[in-house]
């Protein structure tokens, strides 16, 4: 019998969480508010009766560790609210399972609770007012209380608690639509109730083509098909099609423009606007692969091309309604273009940005936004769009285990001068990019043969984003019914991409023998768009009863148009399908043999019964008795796919109404500047970098944050491809949108500039070398934007032929705009420009944080300006503030120029003469000056005398293409040859000077002072934007104490007990190894193959074991010396950091035996990081006051003496931080006490708490403290950020008393090899050569197990 049952915690929400809802209640309501009470109700959705054992089960899992007692089975709230009380129940909506839901239920089922089919949580709020308020005037505020109190599109309010997750919902069916009897006005019926987006041409079209062409009426499936597989979103008409501009046919398409740069560039790429990414070649590299992948088995190394991946797009319209869900689920999309590149790629890192309206943060006035501008319902607001999306593209990536290492956030909102025309972000942009790696014999996909299986891996199907890609294609957004936007809205479930990503990687890591044949990844359209792609010419027969429902009301319209995520469809060989099976299940990612291949041309959805399992065959005989049938889809792949006629668009040319900028009478230099600093292009983006992983996968070489106190400011980003080499790959980003409102061509010539200007900082092979993905976000097809992108994409393409670089590849977003009101507005005109190229060498980055001061020595400044002489203002930061776009606007005149200055600075970059660089670019020179004083926590000394006819104001502000270096004293002549050998403007401008939070910024123009201030204040003004968009997501005592830390903080003091040059790296072939460890990773695990490589560096015989290979007894842990646990996201954390992963241990009793043998042995040893830490603290292996056995009461674990809970911060931290090693027992740091290094930390639940206070005392005692946290002066603490979790005295890791078994939060795997720490001290440098002093952990246990075998 179905039922669900409930279960109830109290608090629901935390206290910093409670104080920010009385905020937003204050902020709709007068009333005041007395109490705010909270509580959370899980629902537990259950096939039959639950035993009393397995209720006990259900309890641990859900209840909080320390505090068990707080979950109970009735509610503590009040049944009946008091007279000045309102009581309300928020929770997810109801019409697909969440992510929470998905991940929960695996718990379930992994401890052999296969009945608990969903799990929702709710949050129930009771709010007490005082006396004063009545009962009419709590029932005037509840609704407007209630609406700010949750996210509408994703969530609703609950009338009463539920007693079923059923719907009131039969699945629909499809029909056909009498197109052969009615005509165009059947076709008009159907495109309104569906929300097809049809335009005239649309109509016309397929009317003419099932009437008179086919004869034939088609299924409103079918319709429903041709609208998101032929929409704007996934067609790209505009940039396919004829353009006429004032009456003449414009020569080219746009997507002809852009192809041509490929005409004046290196031939490198092997893949090139035909696949879901692009793709350049690599390099040679020694590989770390698992010798088996369906199975249990040991690493090996291998040499192969890898060549490398770029792809990037954007998720505008599902992030403007629903921020988190929206970027979440652009971030899964653009990652699987990543991993369905080929025959299948590597996923390794990501870029991000953001453009949204004016943020309007209460209580932080912005002189520049309209507070008085309205904003329409259906759009978030842009304060929720910057916090938000950028939280769930960060928790979507933190949790698959991609890292993100670059990007952009822009506010723009302004009616424009002398106009009344509003030009805003309010549709935002949310941009996603990702680099990879792909194996040089896997780029070419197979093409389709008869018999070979479709098959679709990944997720179930949801009623999730049905009809988004027409939503998307919506000429004004807020033109369809409010229904079908969130009909559009979708999910992410980073868990279930990173199994379908698994089972991918592991088909490459077969080489020859990958069943995966061809590949493609599910978007826009859903299964309709993604099978027809994938088996384009041939055709194939596709079974609506193959397919995994994550919901029984799914009709067959939703089945083959929602485009629910985490799902790829491939081909492979019949005589594959048993392999693929096998390592699906290993990995436990739902995989269904949907279809075969036909060869007759058709796509022919039908709903006939099939054998449930296995590889599909149909015979001739068959095939032809389905196509007879009355079927849901029919469609010849040549009318839906073939070569259809191009749209004709009409381009009209606007003038733009341009007025020269009138700033204020004896504007200072610093007033400016205060402005300037704030602005969200050019203010700190820490509120960005520090919740997203910037280390997972190890393969980071470059990341935002730079500087002693990792101030996030790096130009470029950079990966290596390997743990073994020095080569890879680096990318940067351009987008100049502001200045494109005043000339598009100039605005995307700045964006070209921009990115080549933030490469230039990381060696490449050739500036030729380079390509572009280019990404458009235009209104174009409103009035006079079409003829705008026209001009912009011949400006660009120009500059890119003449500098040699090219475009490979992009994406369009051609609807931004909003109604708001009776009104249009439209977004700037946005040109994202993606620069990727090879690096020969990773380790010769150059970072814009200033060094010498760090050294005691003087850095000589050197200002590389290729303005010629100019100083324009329009369309800078400078004319933002002020309410302006100004009309004399930075260009890039000399495109031959920049290519000679980005050589010139390559050259001296090769040679280590420049040691620190930063480009001209938002805020101006005065900003690049003032942020490489930032980062370098420094100070400097700079006078302007090369530009005598510009004022300080425009001198210092304009935008004008250039950078900065800085060059110790015995390179300067070297450079200022260079440069003068090549014909580069070069000057000489000042100085470095004095580090610490003392150091003074002192700037000139023409000898006169127009700053002279102390750097910490000029710092936190450049912070305080961040600072304030923190306080929103974070718990604002810490956020505070990091915003004040700035005026004392000195910098780390690293200090080594050690010699790091004498730790070995072992270079014995894997089958010569015999000290055997394995890692062992459950589902949502990310941080395995680092730890790995680790390992491997050290000397082990390194196995790759899952959770399912021990379960199933695959393997046992008899044969292993050691164990290791990695980080990541067990199960995503849902109920608690590791708690679904420590119940597949404790509630398996085969699986415990193994434990409990594995741990009496006296040979063995184990190490748990992160996510491990957290699993080694509730199995009681580490701060246990008993030892040797876990204790339990009723077949449930008690409370452990430790526990991992969350950050102080109240979320996802990603840092450096610095840790001191203390005297301890643990084998793995024995050599290293006192040592006081940097290490990478990425988590939300680091928290070290106790079961009693005596625990604390007795490990200290007993010296299992392993690891503290200190200050810049090497003292133990508890400030925020540097302890990044509040964990009292510092402690970041623990170990048993007999030191066989470690547990930390930190990541020292990933930073045992100097690369991949985001910043070394100069007097440490020469004392990391090959490997870096976290590798003597590794390499201390491979030695305890050789002495102690």
């Amino acid at each position: 019998m179905v039922q669900v049952i409930r279960f109830y915690k109290t608090p629901g929400l935390s206290a910093s969480a409670v104080t920010e809802k009385n905020k937003i209640i204050s902020a709709v309501s007068s009333l005041n508010i007395k109490t705010l009470v909270t509580e959370s109700c899980f629902y537990v959705e259950t096939q039959e009766n639950l035993k009393d054992h397995e209720i006990l089960k259900i309890r641990w899992v859900l209840a909080h560790v320390l505090t068990p007692d707080a979950l109970t089975d009735v509610s503590r709230l009040p049944l009946q609210p008091g007279e000045n009380s309102l009581f309300f129940e928020i929770g997810p909506r109801l019409n697909f399972s969440t992510a929470f839901s998905t991940n929960s239920v695996s718990i379930f089922q992994a401890i052999g609770l296969k009945k608990i089919t969903r799990v929702e949580i709710s949050t129930r709020y009771l709010i007490n007012f005082d006396k004063t308020s009545t009962r009419e005037g709590i029932r005037n505020a509840e609704e407007k209380i209630v609406a700010a109190l949750h996210d509408k599109m994703t969530q609703c309010r609950y009338s009463e608690p539920l007693s079923s997750f059923q719907l009131d919902k039969r699945p629909e069916s499809w029909y056909e639509v009498d197109i052969v009897g009615e005509g165009r006005a059947a076709l008009e019926k159907v495109n309104s109730h569906l929300g097809l987006a049809f335009d005239d041409w649309d109509l016309d079209y397929y009317t003419e083509l099932f009437k008179n062409k086919l004869k034939r009426n088609p299924t409103s499936v079918e319709c429903f098909d041709l609208a998101q597989s032929n929409s704007e979103h996934s067609r790209h008409w505009f940039f396919k099609g004829e353009m006429l501009v004032d009456g003449n046919v414009y020569p080219k398409s746009l997507i002809d423009l852009v192809m041509d740069t490929q005409e004046t560039t290196n031939q490198n790429n092997v893949i090139k606007f035909s696949d879901n990414s692009s793709a350049i070649v690599g390099y040679e590299v020694e590989n770390l692969l698992p010798t088996v992948v369906s199975e249990p088995g040991p690493f090996h190394t291998d040499k192969s091309t890898r060549h490398i991946i770029f792809t990037a797009e954007t998720h505008n319209f599902p992030t403007g309604v629903a921020p988190f869900s929206g970027a979440t689920t652009g971030t899964g999309g653009r990652i699987r273009d990543v991993q369905a590149v080929g025959r299948g790629g590597h996923v390794i890192a990501g870029t991000a940005g953001y453009s949204f309206g004016n943020l309007l943060i209460p209580d932080y006035q912005l002189p520049w936004e309209d507070e008085d501008q309205i904003y329409p319902g259906n759009f978030a607001p842009a304060v929720e769009v910057a916090v938000q999306a950028s939280n769930g593209a960060s928790d979507y990536g933190n949790k698959f285990g991609e890292p993100v290492l670059s990007g952009f956030a822009r506010s723009f909102g302004m009616v424009l001068p002398g106009t009344d025309e509003r030009r805003e972000y309010i549709k935002p942009i949310m941009f996603s990019g990702g680099i990879g790696s792909m194996e040089s014999d896997m780029v070419d996909k197979n093409a389709p043969e008869v018999g070979m299986q479709v098959v679709k891996l990944g997720g179930p199907i949801y009623r999730i984003g049905v009809g988004g890609g027409s939503a998307s294609s919506v000429q004004v957004q807020g033109d369809n019914s409010a229904q079908l936007d969130f009909n559009a809205v979708q999910r992410g479930d980073a868990e279930m991409e990173q199994k379908l990503n698994r089972v991918i990687r592991s088909c490459i890591e077969l080489g020859e023998k990958n069943p995966i044949r061809s590949i493609h990844d599910q978007g826009a359209g859903g299964n309709g768009n993604v099978l027809k792609e994938l088996v384009e010419p041939n055709g194939a027969v596709i079974f609506t009863k193959r397919f995994q429902l994550g919901d029984p009301t799914i009709n067959t319209l939703e089945l083959w148009g929602a485009e629910y995520q985490e799902s790829d469809a491939l081909l492979c060989k019949k005589e594959d399908v048993p392999l693929l099976q096998k390592i699906a299940d290993r990995e436990r990612c739902p995989v269904n043999f949907v279809g075969v291949v036909t060869g007759n041309g058709k796509v022919i959805l039908t709903e006939r019964d099939v054998p449930a399992e296995g590889g599909i065959e149909v015979t001739d005989e068959e095939l032809e008795e389905i196509g007879k049938e009355s079927n849901p889809v029919n469609l010849d792949l040549e009318f839906v796919l073939g070569k259809m006629p191009r749209k004709v668009f009409k381009l009209e040319r606007f003038k733009a109404a341009l007025s020269p900028l009138k700033l204020p009478t004896n504007l200072q230099v610093a007033d400016a500047l205060e402005r300037v600093l704030r602005l969200p292009s050019v203010a700190s983006k820490r509120y960005l970098t520090n919740k997203v992983d910037r280390c997972v996968t190890g393969l980071v070489a470059q990341q935002q944050c730079v500087g002693p106190l990792h101030t996030p400011l790096a130009n470029v980003a950079a990966i290596s491809l390997s743990y073994f080499g020095k080569v890879g790959s680096a990318t940067a980003i351009g987008e100049q949108p502001i200045k494109g409102l005043l000339s598009p061509a100039a605005g995307a010539r700045m964006t070209v500039a921009e990115s080549i200007s933030n490469l230039v900082f990381a060696p490449i092979t050739d500036i030729k070398d380079v390509k572009c993905s280019g990404n458009w976000m235009w209104a174009a097809k409103l009035p006079g934007e079409g003829q705008a992108l026209l001009d912009a994409c011949e400006a660009m393409c120009t500059t890119m032929g003449q500098m040699g670089i090219a475009i490979d590849g992009g994406k369009d977003s051609l609807s931004m705009a909003a109604r708001v009101g009776t009104d249009t507005v439209k977004a700037p005109g946005t040109l994202v420009v993606s620069a990727y190229a090879p690096c020969p060498d990773i380790t010769k980055l150059v970072t814009p944080d200033l060094k010498a001061p760090s050294l005691g020595q003087e850095g000589l400044l050197v200002y590389i300006d290729l303005s010629r002489g100019k100083s324009r203002l329009g369309g800078t930061a400078l004319a933002q503030v002020y309410k302006q776009l100004g009309d004399d606007v930075p260009d890039l005149e000399e495109p031959d120029l920049l290519v000679q200055a980005f050589n010139s600075t390559q050259k001296l970059i090769a040679g280590g003469h420049i040691l620190s660089g930063h480009d001209v670019s938002d805020g101006g020179l005065i900003t690049c000056l003032l942020e490489m004083a930032f980062g370098g926590h420094c100070g400097l000394k700079v006078d302007i005398s090369h530009k005598p006819n510009g004022t300080p104001i425009d001198v210092l502000f304009s935008e004008e293409v250039g950078w900065v270096l800085e060059v110790g004293s015995s390179e300067i002549e070297k450079v200022l040859f260079e440069f003068k050998h090549s014909k580069v403007p070069c000057y000489p401008i000042g100085v470095s000077s004095e580090a610490g939070p003392n150091s003074r910024l002192e700037i000139n123009v023409l000898g006169e002072s127009v700053i002279d201030a102390p750097m910490v204040q000029l710092l936190q003004s450049w912070e305080e934007t961040s600072y304030q968009l923190e306080k929103r997501q974070a718990n604002p005592i810490s956020v505070m104490q990091e915003y004040q830390s700035y005026k004392s903080r000195k910098g780390p003091t690293y200090k080594l007990s050690f010699d790091p040059r004498k730790i070995p790296i072992s270079s014995v072939p894997s089958s010569e190894r015999h000290v055997t460890v394995a890692v062992i990773r459950e589902e949502g695990t990310n941080g395995d193959r680092e730890m790995s490589a680790a390992l491997y560096l050290a000397g082990f015989d390194v196995w790759d074991v899952t959770m399912e290979d021990i379960i199933s007894q695959k393997v046992t842990l008899d044969r292993f010396r050691g164990i290791i646990f990695p980080g990541g996201f067990s199960y995503a954390d849902v109920l608690g950091s590791a708690k679904g992963w420590a119940a597949s241990f404790l509630f398996d009793q085969n699986t415990k035996a193994q434990l409990n043998n594995f741990r009496s042995r006296k040979d063995t040893f184990s190490l748990g990081v992160c996510n491990g830490c957290q699993l080694l603290a509730l199995l009681q292996w580490v701060g246990s006051t008993n030892p040797n056995a876990l204790k339990e009461e009723e077949g449930v674990p008690t409370i452990p003496d430790v526990f991992l809970d969350h950050n102080s911060s109240e979320r996802y931290e990603s840092r450096f931080p610095t840790v001191r090693i203390e005297k301890c027992p643990a084998l793995m740091l024995q050599g290293m006490k006192n040592s006081t290094l940097g290490v990478w930390i990425a988590h939300a639940e680091g928290r070290f708490a106790y079961k009693t206070p005596t625990v604390y005392a007795q490990l200290s005692r007993q010296d299992c403290i392993a690891l503290r946290y200190v200050d810049d002066l090497g003292n133990d603490t508890e400030q925020y950020p540097m302890n990044p979790n509040g964990s009292q005295h510092g402690v970041a890791g623990i170990c048993s008393k007999d030191g066989r078994h470690l547990a930390m939060m930190p990541h020292p795997e990933r930073c045992v090899l100097p690369w991949q720490w985001p910043w070394i001290p100069e007097q440490l440098k020469g004392q990391m050569d090959k490997a870096s002093p976290w590798l003597k952990m590794f390499t201390n246990a491979y030695d305890w197990c050789t002495t102690n075998a």
